[in-house]
């Protein structure tokens, strides 16, 4: 109905010789996205009703038909399989923001005043709408990448002041699909528009309140071109910041969300460092360390909002492509401490600052209670700041909790108005540092309290936020896996009991599940809830069932991925490779840029002997991760098995007879030993990847003495290392 009123809009303007109509529905596109952010990413509060603005005073003020439409709205919001959260409130807001920027009249008209703002507006709503979704939907992924094609000239040719906000902005697209390489590309380029000069180095300080001697200590140290100071730095995000007569980037320390202390008996608040700034152990610095090595690196310069935002991204790439262990958290930590060092900060750069160090800080002993209480707080103030308009009941996690005037429990108090920043300078940034929706915070807090054991606590906030799914997974994490069976099934099954239930009005409890036979629940719900395609695998991975991987892949219209690769996977379990095969295949002609499923896919043809196919599977794998070293490994191994093209030759070519006349032959002379060659190029990068493989080592060497002539240099160092690494196992 949106799309029809828009097609009678644009003719009825038309008709009357009016092409503003284009332009007007643009804002009102950016407006409803803006305001859908405010009120479910940022805050603060809407100030008015969303409902009453967008729908007849029937519907507005009717709860049933309202509700009823915006669940319309949300299995709308469906791609692939992937589903929207089913709370997710002013949803008719992204409604209409999506239809509009998506809308092929103004996709392919000529008479949009700024066609290349459009665009960008067109990927900005594309983008979130592929956050909104549990996971990302390869369609939805690639409407974006095509309009981003059609913006790379943008991005290469005009040099204006936008143009590292939207760098950033790219960054961030590429950093939620994985592709964190392009990611750092363009960081590296918005860098250097910015004038940014930063580094990741060592300075001697101390750590504990109780170390003597100073100790090399990771550090960030960073400098923004004009020192942090100036509002030309800021770029178009000024006009959205200023405030009273004051720029974004100037916000007081008493409007900025609170960092709380870390209080250990052991660990200083911070890192002290040595007032000396020689380093006895440095070498040769270059230019911009040289310009770096005279700041001061705990008193260093408020950096610019953007040139904070690209050190934020530079930790999520980090933390995107490399192990989840300590040594990456001890990496990402100095980025998110330097954000946070400048006070004259912006109030959504900072929360994000915050968050990012919460969770680096949730897998350390000394500071996992601050890590927690700070993504507590981090939560309260979210939900306090937007009021949801559906209730969801008090924060549930045992803290203290303070009521505010709206009855909503808190962790703090509500912020004074004073104490707090407007709306315009939380969204000023927010498409480049892509903040988390409420919801996902809360969720991420229960996930939290999972991996530390608070079970209850984590179920009591997922119960609310009535998130089904991770309420099943938490009890089978627990040995429960009847109850949660139970439980995804009630989601997709009714019972003579439960049906009873519904048709007096009355909720069913998630107490009720212990009274219900799972035998008993066996019809399936009219409609499907929108998340149907993942509780059913889910209740596959349960029972073990690849009817349950059939359906999901069946109610999604043959596109939700999982499916095929739970089924992959199962087969390759259970033996039939050649089912397992097929099933990946599916998967990718899907989405054809998955690395995981090429990777699943080239292991599945090893074990066939297909050593063309693994080959073709492991290379595209390397063509979209090219420092995973499984991959370059793999690959090798099904290279070496290739017969050499002399072979193929001789196999393919019918011998003279002695009536054929024999000429001599100007095709150039095949490689016999080109495979191996190949292969043996690709063990050199495995093993320069993951250096502590000593089975890599092993097949490199393997490899390297069918070379003729041998690489004596590489069979020596292969060797060698291997020596190294066997001398500690064995």
């Amino acid at each position: 109905q949106v799309t029809e009123r828009i097609d009678i809009l644009i003719k009825d303007y038309q008709a009357d010789g009016e092409d503003h109509i284009y332009q007007t529905l643009q804002e009102v596109a950016i407006a409803a996205l803006d305001s859908f952010l405010q009120s479910n990413v940022t805050g603060p509060p809407l100030g008015w009703n969303s409902a009453e603005l967008l729908f007849p005073p029937d519907i507005a003020k009717d709860t049933r038909k309202l509700h009823s439409i915006r669940q319309s709205i949300i299995q709308d919001l469906s791609v692939d399989g992937e589903a929207v959260y089913l709370l997710t409130p002013n949803s008719e807001l992204f409604g209409l923001a999506k239809c509009i920027l998506n809308h092929p009249a103004l996709i392919g008209s000529e008479r949009v005043s700024d066609y290349l703002d459009f665009r960008w507006a067109r990927v900005t709503v594309n983008f979130w709408h592929q956050k909104l979704l549990s996971e990302n939907a390869a369609s939805l992924q690639q409407i974006i990448y095509d309009d981003l094609d059609l913006l790379e000239n943008d991005l290469r040719n005009r040099d204006t002041e936008e143009s590292p906000l939207r760098l950033v902005q790219r960054a961030t697209i590429h950093t939620q699909h994985g592709f964190d390489h392009w990611a750092r590309k363009d960081l590296q380029y918005a860098t250097d528009k910015t004038g940014l000069e930063f580094e990741l180095t060592g300075r001697l300080g101390k750590r504990t309140k109780f170390q003597e001697s100073e100790l090399s200590q990771l550090v960030v140290l960073a400098r923004s071109k004009d020192g942090g100071g100036s509002d030309s730095a800021q770029g178009t995000a000024i006009g959205r910041n200023g405030t009273n007569g004051t720029s974004g980037n100037a916000t007081n320390k008493s409007s900025i969300p609170e960092d709380l202390d870390l209080n250990d008996d052991t660990l200083l608040e911070s890192i002290v460092f040595s007032k000396s700034t020689s380093d006895p152990y440095s070498t040769k610095q270059s230019d911009r360390s040289a310009s770096l090595a005279a700041l001061d690196p705990a008193n260093q310069p408020p950096l610019n909002p953007l040139d904070s935002i690209i050190l934020l991204a530079y930790a999520s790439s980090i933390t995107n492509t490399s192990p989840s262990d300590g040594l990456t958290r001890e990496e990402t930590l100095p980025y998110a401490t330097r954000v946070l060092q400048g006070v004259s900060t912006n109030w959504q750069i900072f929360t994000q600052a915050l968050l990012v160090r919460s969770r680096i800080e949730g897998y350390r002993s000394r500071t996992v209670e601050r890590g927690v209480l700070q993504l507590q707080a981090l939560v309260d103030q979210v939900i306090v700041e937007t009021r949801p308009t559906i209730s969801t009941g008090p924060l549930t996690a045992p803290t203290i909790q303070v009521q505010d005037d709206c009855g909503t429990s808190s962790f703090l108090p509500r912020p004074k108005p004073s104490e707090s920043a407007p709306a315009e300078e939380r969204l000023a940034y927010i498409h480049q540092l892509a903040s988390p929706t409420r919801w996902e915070l809360e969720a991420e807090l229960a996930s939290r309290w999972v991996s530390l054991g608070g079970l209850r606590t984590a179920l009591e906030i997922y119960e609310r936020l009535q998130m089904w799914a991770e309420v099943a997974l938490c009890w089978a994490a627990n040995d429960r896996e009847d109850k949660a069976r139970k439980i995804i099934r009630r989601q997709l099954y009714t019972s003579t009991q439960s049906s009873a239930q519904e048709s007096q009005h009355t909720k069913p409890s998630i107490d009720d599940d212990d009274q219900i036979d799972v035998d008993d629940v066996t019809q399936e719900r009219i409609p499907l809830p929108p998340d149907a395609p993942r509780l059913f695998c889910i209740l596959g991975d349960m029972e073990k069932s690849p009817s349950a991987y059939e359906k999901a892949w069946e109610v999604s219209n043959h596109r939700y991925v999982r499916a095929q690769r739970s089924l992959g996977k199962y087969y390759f379990g259970q033996g039939d490779l050649q089912k397992s095969d097929e099933a990946y295949v599916k998967c990718l002609k899907v989405n054809a840029l998955n690395h995981n499923t090429w990777f699943s896919l080239g292991c599945v043809r090893l074990q066939t002997e297909n050593w063309t196919g693994a080959a073709d599977a492991f290379g595209r794998a390397i063509q979209i991760e090219d420092q995973d070293a499984e991959s370059w490994s793999n690959m090798a191994a099904a290279l070496i098995q290739l017969p050499s093209e002399d072979s193929v030759n001789d196999a393919e070519t019918p011998e003279p007879t002695e009536d054929d006349d024999v000429l001599p032959s100007n095709a150039p002379k095949q490689d016999p030993q080109k495979h191996i060659h190949s292969a043996f190029n690709a063990l050199k990068r495995a093993a320069a990847l993951k250096r502590d493989s000593y089975r890599i080592w092993q097949n490199l060497l393997n490899v390297a003495v069918k070379i003729s002539p041998p690489p004596y240099t590489d069979i020596i160092i292969a060797q060698t290392r291997l020596i190294d690494l066997r001398s500690k196992i064995e």
